[in-house]
């Protein structure tokens, strides 16, 4: 059995779940326990489908950075709106999911998966220190196509994408990146930062669509090729010129925001998937009312241990 590690984006899976299975999910009390069942689930798929032998749940410890919204400002702002529009893609954190962060730690806990974050950083960036130092291959499970800037075929790091739903996961390589976007995954940070990025609050350089972003990228190479380039006056329009002096500011920027951070001090992290007590995983999915969810992914495991 080759060593493979999977890491997960948990919140992003979390609040997939959460809208993803209804409300009417609940515990013997009647309280959700929707967003638990449906990450616990996505857990038990996700690991027979791509059989794991280690498997580490990265944290949100701080899921807006302060450093990162100093830079951009807008950062992630429309996610704490008082009044927003339900979906995945929205992180003030509804009543009911709050309530059930408790469960599905104490879940990763019986499960024997570890759960990893920093301070001042998303998970994100605990997946890209994480990906960056693994001796094994890679899988990153995420909704997020910021994460896309970590595919790496040399060292067998690809994306589990989840936008479209864990019905229609797509493993996301080199090849796919440049046949989707038309870009590698090493200048897909570049691409995301002149597309910009309306779900993250990133407005992107206003006029650069990701067609001419491709382009740039593929005529220059990166952001930092593509400015010289332009303020040499060659190698593109006068009005794409004019595009990238307006965004002068965001773009100088940007990049910083956009990039995961890769070298985070996270010491040692055990992640190899071990069988986890049957009785206490009884005990934790009696008392939290996870039915059956939890007992799924614990068999799941125990086939990777």
């Amino acid at each position: 059995m080759s060593d493979r590690l999977m890491l997960l984006d948990s919140a992003s899976l979390y609040f997939r779940a959460f809208y993803g299975v209804p409300d009417t999910v609940k515990d013997s009390e009647g309280r959700p326990v929707n967003a638990a069942r449906g990450f616990l689930d996505m857990i038990a798929k996700l690991v027979a489908a791509y059989e794991p032998t280690h498997l580490i749940a990265c944290w949100d410890d701080d899921w807006r950075p302060q450093w990162r919204v100093d830079l951009i400002p807008t950062y992630k702002t429309h996610r704490v709106a008082e009044a927003v529009e339900s979906g995945p893609d929205v992180e003030v954190v509804p009543d009911p999911l709050e309530a059930q962060i408790p469960t599905i730690r104490e879940s990763l806990r019986v499960l024997g998966i570890p759960v990893v974050g920093a301070p001042h950083h998303e998970a994100d960036d605990v997946i890209g220190t994480l990906a960056t130092r693994a001796t094994m291959p890679v899988d990153v499970v995420t909704g997020d196509r910021d994460l896309i800037q970590l595919v790496d075929d040399d060292r067998g790091v690809r994306v589990v994408y989840t936008g479209r739903g864990m019905s229609n996961l797509d493993v996301l390589t080199g090849e796919s990146v440049l046949a989707k976007y038309a870009v590698r995954p090493e200048q897909y940070a570049d691409f995301a930062t002149m597309r910009g990025d309306a779900s993250d609050g990133l407005p992107g350089v206003a006029g650069v669509g990701e067609k001419t972003a491709a382009t740039l990228l593929a005529a220059h190479g990166d952001l930092a090729g593509i400015l010289a380039a332009a303020g040499r006056g060659e190698g593109m329009t006068a009005g794409v010129r004019a595009k990238l002096a307006a965004a002068a500011d965001y773009l100088a920027v940007a990049p910083q925001v956009v990039r995961v951070v890769r070298d985070l001090d996270l010491g040692a992290v055990d992640g190899r998937i071990r069988a986890a007590d049957p009785d206490a995983v009884a005990e934790v999915a009696e008392r939290r009312g996870l039915g059956g969810s939890l007992a799924r992914a614990a068999s799941a495991l125990r086939s990777r241990a």
